[in-house]
């Protein structure tokens, strides 16, 4: 039962924020500087379930180029790591489902978030490449799960090869994030949500200068490793 409670709480916590901040945001108009508002809307969230975030690495943020951040995906959790951590003018690379979800997905796209269609190859390349002139033109930072579906298991999983791509093609770097497994305090299988401690670990940038799409399958391969 507290299960189910704390998940739809989260679930309403979301939809309230968006929906309470989008008229702000649309008034800004669509633009990275909107993420802000969601963070600052996520943020409490943390405290409310009394979950404590411990970051190391964070010296390893303080790049004033853009890069493009690979981070592990669990579960919907994840944002609270997410917006412990995420650094100016970043924007996370999602599913094109979101779009489409009320005012979160209103509040998403204003925030400039980048929606990605998952089943349609030709598209997402296109997005990607598009994506690359971006991120150089305007000094952004993008997020992206590589795994490409939620994972609450021992290992990773194979990455998909869209976030290398995007790096390579822009030439800049790679910041591996990694959040701890949340088996202690949270698990969906056995309907278990608890209080307990998280740990984001940020490992050094790995450059991509000179490098080809044919270096891609190693480059994703090193990354997972350390990862």
């Amino acid at each position: 039962f507290h299960y189910y409670c704390k998940v739809a709480f989260f679930n309403c916590w979301v939809l309230a924020m968006a929906t309470l901040l989008s008229p702000i945001a649309a008034f800004r108009g669509r633009s990275v500087e909107n993420m802000k508002l969601l963070r600052a809307a996520i943020l409490p969230l943390k405290h409310l379930y009394g979950i404590k975030m411990q970051v190391r690495g964070s010296e390893h943020l303080n790049l004033q180029e853009p890069f493009v951040i690979v981070c592990n995906h669990q579960a919907s959790l994840d944002l609270l790591g997410m917006v412990e951590v995420i650094p100016e003018r970043c924007v996370p690379i999602a599913k094109k489902e979101l779009k489409y979800m009320g005012t979160v997905g209103w509040a998403c796209w204003l925030s400039g978030i980048i929606f990605i269609d998952r089943f349609r190859r030709e598209v997402a390349i296109d997005v990607i490449s598009k994506t690359a002139e971006t991120v150089r033109r305007e000094n952004l930072r993008v997020w992206i799960f590589p795994e490409g579906t939620r994972n609450q298991s021992k290992s990773m999983l194979p990455f998909k090869r869209g976030a290398f791509h995007l790096a390579v093609q822009a030439q800049v770097p790679i910041l591996p994030i990694v959040i701890s497994p949340y088996w202690d305090f949270f698990s969906s299988k056995e309907k278990r949500f608890t209080s307990g401690t998280c740990t984001i670990q940020i490992l050094p940038k790995v450059e991509t200068q000179g490098l080809s799409p044919e270096d891609v399958p190693e480059l994703s391969e090193t990354v997972r490793q350390a990862m």
